[in-house]
């Protein structure tokens, strides 16, 4: 591969750059805040203008940083996830937001998503979140299963009684559902269906220890793990780099 010209190689070492970075940044969260304040009437009667034309401005800063990164690095922008994420949010803010795309006007708010990959502490837990998608979709797996067999159980048991709780099976596992967030759980549905059935009690705390304070603590167990995985690897990167400086100078 052709090393890069001294322009580009110029080019993307100054985009690349913390004052850059942080002007970048400090745009991303002024644009928060317009976007925000646009959504006030009387804000957007009296400023709306001035906040269109900021919007419009910001996005072409992005845009501007977006082209100098293809111009200085070519083809490996796209072999970046974070250059991929950025390009895709500031190419569906160029789609005009009218006619059958009025609802790219909604979407404009995603911009503010670009700090997670301009943070690296923000990369650093996006990357673990997405590295833990395969345990947590396992564990959602399993407790779509408990959901499904409490769900039949409740309706079967409480449907009669109650059935604007438990009256249908999908009606159940939103009950359930409540529950296990642990909303009003005891004086808004356990206790009034304990009126009619004394028993209730043996059904809905084993319920709340298993999907609850169990299911709901594997999902914060496999997220610190997979964090934990990011930071020894990102450490193992750092390592690695260090000794290759080290060997070359000697």
């Amino acid at each position: 591969m052709p090393s890069p010209t001294p322009l580009r190689q110029r080019a993307g070492n100054w985009i690349e750059s913390r004052p850059v970075q942080v002007l970048i940044i400090s745009l991303i969260l002024l644009n928060a805040a317009s976007l925000g304040m646009a959504t006030d009437d009387s804000i957007s009667e009296d400023f709306g203008f001035w906040l269109y034309l900021f919007d419009s401005l910001v996005l072409a800063v992005f845009v501007i940083e977006i082209t100098i990164k293809l111009f200085a690095f070519g083809g490996r922008f796209f072999r970046s996830a974070w250059n991929l994420f950025d390009f895709i949010i500031v190419g569906m803010a160029l789609i005009p937001a009218s006619g059958p795309f009025e609802v790219m006007r909604v979407l404009r708010v995603l911009r503010v998503l670009r700090l997670v990959s301009m943070v690296p502490q923000l990369r650093v837990v996006a990357g673990a979140l997405l590295g833990a998608i395969p345990g947590i979709a396992s564990v959602a797996g399993l407790l779509m299963i408990i959901f499904y067999v409490f769900s039949v159980m409740a309706t079967e048991l409480f449907g009669t009684t109650h059935p604007q709780w438990f009256g249908t099976l999908g009606g159940s596992m939103y009950t359930l559902f409540q529950i296990m967030t642990l909303e009003s759980w005891s004086m808004g549905i356990v206790r009034p269906v304990m009126e009619t059935h004394d028993y209730a009690w043996a059904f809905f705390i084993p319920f709340i220890l298993i999907a609850t304070f169990t299911m709901l603590n594997l999902f914060i167990a496999i997220i610190v793990d997979a964090m934990q995985q990011v930071q020894a690897r990102n450490l193992g990167e750092e390592q690695a780099v260090i000794e290759t400086v080290v060997h070359s100078e000697h």
